[in-house]
């Protein structure tokens, strides 16, 4: 192989490298991306940990008050 051929070939796969380090970084997430997504999952835990909270309480509130209305009806009697 003489060097106008090599030097042909190393420019090729140097050529197919770049294009394919292209092709990964538009595909692949990085850090930030990641850092991103994580940032948003863990807001939307954080809501809903809130949201279930809250239906906990007005179920509670529910119960007590279906308790209470048993035994006033009760005691009535």
């Amino acid at each position: 192989m003489g060097e106008q051929e090599a030097e042909a070939l190393v420019t090729f796969v140097d050529h197919k490298i770049k294009e394919n380090n292209e092709f990964n970084l538009n595909i692949l997430a990085t850090k930030a991306d990641i850092h991103d997504l994580k940032g948003n999952l863990e807001v939307k835990i954080a809501d809903s940990k809130a949201e279930m909270i809250k239906w906990m309480f007005i179920f509670w509130i529910g119960q007590v008050a279906v308790t209470v209305g048993f035994l006033v009806v009760y005691l009535k009697k």
